[in-house]
């Protein structure tokens, strides 16, 4: 992409009708009504349109054409029985989804980007979506680029265009250059002119959005495994019943509307909707501790994650720097080193070192002695910065604060300096002490050091207990910094961890066949020293390979690829918009202590998510392997469609409670271990399907009822006992172990409740009256004490750990969990 052809940019001005110091609130007003807001065109559906989605798609369609058999053959009863419910599922699940959604989109509203604009001749904070072509906007390294703008400063800048263009490395942008909204400015300062705004922007015009293509997680292959695994079973069981029955002689419109209504009935309809809800009510909860979540999928990965990388300031530490004694060479007063760092600080929207030297200066109206000419601010590769001011005689004076090695590599000379500056920054570094060096030079002339400024930053009260916290719950900490490896590892002492820290230096001295040893290095570390931001990448994408769950802290532009790369990027408090940007949680309030937070949160979120899977499989299996043999053995359609259609309805609508369920936080990290689920719950339903076949053989052949009556009876078995069963799935220890929320009591007790008084008094089938109604109950709660015992023999063969029962339980009718969410 290049500039050329492009108008100058007293052009642009001349088109935008603007001297380029800004527009007035009327005029920017004016300008909004006719362009509209800086925002792109959301794919949005309209609540019609998700309504309407319900109707739509593989299993909506089984339905409607099991009533569309109703109206051909006649069966008007049946036909607004199962319109009504498809109806009613149909609103159930829209009403659920568009909350969840509703609640996503709120927490994500809150991450809206912001502008620095000029306004009425005042720099003012504003919305982007404010923006109108002619506004003057100021940028800083980190942030996203709000629209499409004209640079109007001369300060030379880097820009990553990749999520534009394609083009891995930063391109170079100076005074007059286009810069495109999206992009992320990666090095430099700038104050630009917009020239376009949301959909004619090059961004909006590509219509290439960041992120858009997501791989797919690992809840997602879950999910998937789940449903194939049913709808296997599903075909073959169904196929044998269509094939036999129809040889038989049955009516094949009516075989083929029971075989559509079974599938409904026995297939996950409700999975993803269960699921999503789940996560959007954790959302909220994680939300409500201080961590945005900006990808639902995120609450899972998190829930895996046995690594974590994280920060060291601001994250480990307080960020709220101090100085200590300053270290000058001969011939510097203190005050002087002061003086120099103060004038190559950022003077008003400095960060938290700018600002503590600034505090340092005894005499801050000192500063108004000189004036600042052009100022270069940090950049995480340079290391330094440096402004050109002038004295009150006219002098031009460069000065250089940063890294104390980037500070010395500008002087030429080094012999007489070098070794008291190395001592003192191992000194100092052997204290955990920050180094800081400065530099000066007059005119044109060589660059002279100064001396050593030093800042302690010391570790948050609750890091400790934190990083203790993290490990009794299988996430070890892997600290990452920028600072000497001397200062890392005696941080590593005051935290508590072991001081193993890695000079991240070697990443870029090893050759490539010695890789595999490096890899080695990088998995047993305790931390890394002297982290370049393209380090951190590495480092995620290694302990990736080692098959880690990884997560990772950051908050600069350049610590965006390796957010990405992350299994769960964590943008800290005060991130640039490029990393928020990235970042799969957004952290409001600085600290660790959130994260773990929301590891905690995270994990029992999965167990909802894993209890619900658990029990799907479970009746699925139970009520297609019965029904079919009881169609092919007995020769009688053991329910009524009628029936599965409520059972469908029924079971899925009060499962959606199971996202308020109570559960004890895991000390292990989750995993979707999709055999063990698969067998064990496929194991408990085959359980099932005796429990089921023993009532109607009693029913049906010992007894003789009539069919009628037995298909209530077996309607109410699977009914009471379905619901039953998620008490059994809900807890990897004993049913008693965990007491369920209320809101799911609620919900399943009126399920079983409408169940028993319509098999108890005939609503849509044929009654039985109290005396079976009782028994029905009394026969599913014996069946599902058995349930629960063969759950606890499965647990001690395939999961002796069983990692959710953390020493004691509680008992069923215990007081409430306080960790609820």
């Amino acid at each position: 992409m290049t500039n050329e052809k492009l108008p100058t940019l007293p052009e642009r001005l001349k088109q935008l009708d603007t001297s380029g110091d800004g527009l007035s609130s009327t005029e920017a007003t004016q300008r909004l009504k006719k362009t509209g807001p800086n925002a792109l065109p959301e794919k949005k559906r309209s609540k019609l349109a998700m309504l309407l989605s319900y109707l739509w798609g593989p299993m909506p369609w089984m339905i409607e054409a099991a009533i569309l058999l109703c109206a051909i053959v006649g069966d008007w009863v049946d036909f607004a029985i199962i319109l009504g419910l498809l109806v009613g599922n149909t609103v159930i699940a829209y009403v659920e989804e568009s909350s969840a959604g509703d609640a996503v989109a709120a927490l994500k509203a809150k991450l809206a980007l912001e502008a620095l604009v000029m306004r009425d001749g005042q720099w003012q904070k504003l919305p982007a979506r404010a923006l109108v072509p002619g506004d003057r906007v100021r940028i800083a390294i980190g942030a996203v680029i709000p629209a499409d703008m004209a640079v109007l400063t001369d300060d030379p800048l880097q820009v990553d265009q990749a999520a534009l263009t394609g083009e891995s490395l930063a391109v170079k942008r100076g005074k007059g250059d286009l810069l495109y909204s999206g992009s992320v400015l990666k090095q430099g300062r700038a104050e630009g002119l917009v020239t376009a705004t949301g959909a004619n922007t090059f961004f909006g015009k590509t219509a290439k959005l960041v992120g858009e293509a997501e791989s797919n997680d690992h809840l997602q292959e879950a999910v998937v495994k789940l449903s194939d695994y049913l709808i296997v079973i599903n075909m073959v069981l169904v196929s044998s019943i269509l094939v036999v029955r129809i040889h038989l002689g049955d009516n094949i419109l009516q075989v083929v509307k029971y075989c559509l209504v079974l599938t409904v009935a026995s297939i996950p309809l409700a999975t993803p909707t269960v699921l999503a809800v789940t996560m959007a009510i954790g959302a909220q909860a994680l939300a409500k501790k201080g961590a945005l979540v900006t990808k639902l999928s995120a609450i899972d990965e998190l829930a895996s994650v046995d690594m974590l990388c994280s920060d060291k300031t601001g994250t480990l530490t307080l960020n709220q720097l101090s100085l200590g004694a300053p270290f000058t060479l001969p011939g510097i007063g203190a005050d002087e080193l002061l003086l120099g760092a103060a004038l190559a600080s950022e003077q008003q929207e400095g960060d938290a070192i700018d600002q503590t030297v600034l505090k340092g200066l005894k005499d801050p109206a000192s500063l108004k002695d000189f004036k600042r000419e052009h100022y270069t601010p940090f950049d995480p590769v340079g290391k330094r910065t440096e402004v050109q001011v002038s004295d009150r005689s006219g002098q031009q004076i460069r000065y250089s604060k940063g890294a104390p090695q980037a500070i010395l590599a500008l002087i030429k000379d080094q012999s007489a300096i070098a070794q008291p500056v190395q001592a003192q920054i191992e000194a100092l570094a052997g204290r955990g002490f920050r180094a800081l060096g400065v530099a000066k030079a007059v005119g044109e002339g060589p660059w002279q050091m100064l001396g050593i400024l030093s800042l302690s930053d010391p570790p948050r009260p609750d890091s400790k207990a934190t990083l203790a916290a993290a490990g009794q719950l299988g996430v070890p900490v892997k600290m990452v910094t920028g600072d000497q490896v001397l200062i890392a590892r005696e941080m590593c002492h005051e935290l508590g961890l072991p001081d193993n820290v890695l000079d991240a230096g070697i990443f870029r001295q090893t050759p490539a066949s010695q890789m595999g040893a490096l890899a080695q290095q990088i998995e047993q570390a305790d931390g890394f020293a002297q982290v370049f931001p393209e380090d951190k990448f590495h480092i995620v994408e290694t302990l990736q390979s080692h098959n880690y769950v990884v997560a990772m802290t950051g908050d600069g532009v350049n610590d965006a690829p390796a957010l990405k790369e992350a299994n769960c990027g964590i943008a800290v408090s005060g991130a640039t918009d490029a990393a928020r940007a990235a970042a799969d949680i957004v952290l409001l309030t600085p600290g660790l202590s959130v994260i773990i937070d929301a590891i905690r949160l995270s994990r029992k979120i999965f167990l909802r998510m894993d209890s619900y899977c658990f029990y799907r499989v479970v009746e699925t299996v139970r009520i297609l392997i019965f029904t079919t043999l009881a169609i092919l053995w007995f020769g009688n359609y053991p329910v009524t469609v009628i029936m599965l259609v409520i059972l469908a309805l029924i079971n899925d609508g009060s499962m959606v409670t199971i996202a308020y369920d109570n559960t004890l936080t895991p000390s292990k990290p989750l995993h979707w271990d999709m055999p063990r689920l698969l067998i064990m719950s496929s194991v408990i339903g085959l359980v099932g399907v005796v429990e089921t076949m023993l009532l109607y053989d009693f029913v049906a052949n010992r007894l003789a009822m009539p069919l009628n009556q037995v298909q209530t009876l077996i309607y109410l078995q699977l009914a009471i006992g379905g619901m039953l069963t998620i008490y059994c799935t809900r807890v990897r220890g004993p049913f008693w172990s965990i007491k369920p929320a209320a809101k799911m009591l609620w919900a399943t007790g009126a399920s079983v409740a409408l169940s028993t008084l319509m098999g108890t008094y005939g609503w849509l089938m044929s009654p039985v009256g109290w005396s079976w109604a009782a028994a029905s109950w009394g026969y599913a709660f014996l069946w599902f004490l058995i349930f629960d015992a063969v759950k606890l023999a499965l647990y001690r063969l395939m999961d002796p750990e069983r990692s959710v029962l953390l020493g004691r339980t509680r008992r069923f009718f215990s007081r409430p969990l306080a960790a609820q969410l």
